[in-house]
């Protein structure tokens, strides 16, 4: 019996990436995602309009988005962190623009170096501009249970943000549990103050692996409304400034995991593991 649908968002060619050390050429992430964009997936993102100054493997990414081979019904997304970023995102021609907050405040000043109210100020005119050109904007929230700095982070202080977002013109907020330290209590316990401002349908649970507990999660979340879940192929992934970090739960895993439970996906996992072995390949290959 299905239990209806449920839609993995693929961040695999941008979150999965960023933090490898090898330099990975623009032509093995145009075809990843080619590969990916034909597995059935309805939304993946590409890349990052951040300086290569602190992202070096996300240089290209306007190259990146040129060579890909666009799939109708696939929407083609980037991050921004600034406006700047996002006027190069738009020019690149993405299909929608992602903005990531903090809920500590510690993680927020080593992201980005600003506050978590400042990072606020910095969105601000991206999601006035995006309104008027109605290029959507998606949400992103870091460290939702645990910081790296600053410890345990209250349910409050995550709700408080995704409310601010969401009231802002975000039309999804991604919950991100950015070093993997949730448990479903303390999964349950956040997503309980979340969802009662923010709309469960609103909402997206992107869980790491560092503890084993990703799946465990999703388990909980699925329990709580929560229907879109953000997976990188291969497991790829982890933070620069989230030390120790595992990588996102792997997508191939999730989707499996949701179709034996009885959800529909509409991912291929035949496709999805054939893009796994790739971008795992891309990890440590050495380039002809």
């Amino acid at each position: 019996m299905s239990l209806g649908p449920c839609e993995i968002f693929e961040v695999g060619p941008r979150d999965g990436l960023q933090n490898e050390a090898r330099e990975i050429p623009v032509r093995e992430k145009i075809a990843l995602v080619d590969l990916l964009s034909g597995a059935g997936f309805g939304r993946i993102e590409c890349a990052s309009f951040v300086s290569p100054k602190w992202v070096p493997q996300m240089a290209g990414s306007g190259e990146v988005m040129a060579g890909i081979s666009r799939r109708e019904g696939v929407r083609y997304a980037a991050l921004t962190p600034n406006m700047r970023g996002y006027e190069d995102a738009l020019a690149a021609g993405v299909d929608e623009v992602a903005i990531f907050a903090s809920a500590s405040e510690g993680f927020s000043r080593k992201n980005i170096n600003a506050s978590v109210a400042e990072s606020i100020e910095r969105f601000a005119p991206i999601l006035e501009d995006a309104r008027h050109r109605d290029i959507p904007v998606r949400g992103y929230i870091s460290c939702v249970v645990e910081c790296p700095y600053d410890g345990p982070v209250a349910p409050g202080a995550v709700a408080a943000l995704a409310d601010r977002l969401f009231s802002m013109g975000c039309y999804e907020i991604s919950l991100g549990d950015t070093i993997g330290a949730g448990r479903p209590d303390s999964i349950a316990r956040m997503l309980l103050a979340v969802r009662d401002v923010v709309p469960v349908g609103r909402l997206a649970g992107h869980y790491h692996d560092t503890h084993g507990r990703a799946m465990a999660n999703i388990d909980t979340s699925l329990s709580l409304g929560l229907r879109v879940f953000d997976a990188a192929v291969g497991g790829l992934g982890g933070c620069p400034y989230a030390p120790g970090s595992a990588g996102n739960v792997a997508t191939e895993a999730v989707n499996a995991h949701l179709l034996a439970l009885g959800y529909k996906t509409g991912v291929d996992q035949t496709i999805v593991e054939e893009a796994a072995a790739m971008a795992q390949a891309m990890r440590g290959a050495v380039d002809a």
